[in-house]
């Protein structure tokens, strides 16, 4: 069975719904517009009627005007004592007055009439009853269908919105999940070697390496996946924040760096770091703050695989208010097809990447921490700025 997708249905709904409002408004226009030529040919019949001295003149004048009355569609009912219909014109039915039912069929109707507009004349005598023209029986309906387009506009727009960041969502897992995947499997491989080296006697292990060495390398996977089971424990959760030092922050991150980089790189790259002491504190959470930065870094070192080049990293106070740090490097830069969608999950600047690190990123730092991450524009090289909130005392 065919699925249907409401956005789509709705989308197109609202556009029938527009080109038939648009029908209907020029419709009451024309009508308004024929209204205003039959009042001016009323007054122009009126204006000769006054001028002619011609008593057959005057009559012919005033059946014209009578017949103008009637073309303007206006229903009409003329009674006399008793409540008899006299005459009619313009009504929604046809009936005859000399008849006892179409009678009591119009006298039903003028109830209507009247409940509209006051009826004209002396009751005792001759009355007029009267409704509306078509054209201010269509204007009835205008507050209600603007009323209703828009609710329907702000129906589809919560839908469209919702849907997309359903859709958001579910890139944002399905890349987590491919990147958890991603982390758990080298420290789960490295593992399963080492598992192999313990297998082989003493004498044919590369290296010579004894219980000890490789027990110690077992351990560093083992923290290894630790440390990752507790950086998605903690994104799913709402973190404990406290008073961070930004330059402890990026000196732990540095010294995780540097047993990485050589191998994460495989070029010469150089990893400088300017963090001044005396900045302002901020409340944050540490693990996640260096995941964060973590992931900006290995977009740099993606970005200089194989040419080599050097990451900078620097903080700064900005007013009082934010602490700045900033990660640099020397780059070719973001492409500018996927600059203004960097951190969407599911967008990444290398080939057979998830792009979920920049997006965890914006996760962390906006969502955790209030505070904000971007790209800034620069000559050459990529240069990403995350603002935090400086901690209230």
């Amino acid at each position: 069975m065919m699925r249907i997708k409401w956005p789509v249905a709705l989308a197109t709904a609202f556009v029938l719904l527009l080109g038939w409002w648009l029908v209907y408004t020029q419709q009451i226009v024309q009508r308004v517009e024929e209204n205003s030529l039959l009042l001016s040919r009323i007054f122009a019949e009126v204006q000769e009627g006054l001028l002619t001295q011609s008593q057959t003149r005057e009559t012919q004048a005033l059946l014209n005007l009578q017949r103008m009355v009637v073309e303007t569609e206006v229903p009409l009912v003329v009674m006399g004592p008793a409540d008899t219909v006299l005459q009619h014109a313009n009504l929604p039915f046809e009936a005859d007055e000399r008849t006892a039912a179409g009678q009591q069929r119009i006298r039903e109707y003028v109830q209507i009439l009247d409940s509209l507009n006051p009826p004209i004349g002396d009751p005792n005598t001759l009355h007029i009853h009267f409704g509306q023209t078509p054209a201010v029986s269509r204007l009835r309906w205008i507050p209600w269908l603007q009323a209703g387009g828009l609710l329907l506009t702000v129906f589809v727009g919560t839908l469209v919105v919702q849907t997309q960041r359903r859709a958001e969502g579910e890139r944002a897992w399905t890349s987590m999940a491919r990147e958890l995947a991603h982390q758990l499997g080298t420290p789960l491989s490295s593992l399963q070697g080492w598992l192999e080296v313990l297998r082989l006697p003493r004498g044919e292990r590369p290296g010579d390496l004894d219980d000890n060495e490789i027990a110690g390398s077992i351990e560093e996977d083992l923290e290894r996946l630790e440390r990752i089971s507790h950086r998605f424990e903690l994104i799913g959760t709402e973190p404990e924040l406290e008073s961070l030092s930004v330059r402890q922050v990026v000196t732990d991150l540095e010294h995780y760096l540097a047993a990485r980089i050589p191998r994460l790189a495989k070029t010469s790259i150089d990893l400088v770091v300017d963090v001044p002491q005396g900045l302002p504190r901020i409340k944050g959470n540490e693990v996640l703050l260096i995941w964060a930065l973590e992931n900006v870094v290995k977009n740099a070192l993606d970005a200089l695989a194989g040419r080599g080049g050097k990451i900078t990293i620097y903080a700064r106070d900005i007013g009082g208010k934010w602490v700045s740090v900033r990660i640099r490097d020397t780059g070719p830069g973001v492409d500018p097809e996927v600059r203004d969608k960097i951190f969407e999950p599911g967008v990444s600047t290398k080939a057979g990447g998830w792009g979920v690190g920049l997006a965890l990123s914006r996760r962390i730092v906006e969502g955790v921490h209030r505070g904000r991450i971007e790209l800034l524009e620069t000559q050459e090289g990529t240069t990403f700025q995350v603002r935090l909130p400086v901690a209230e005392e």
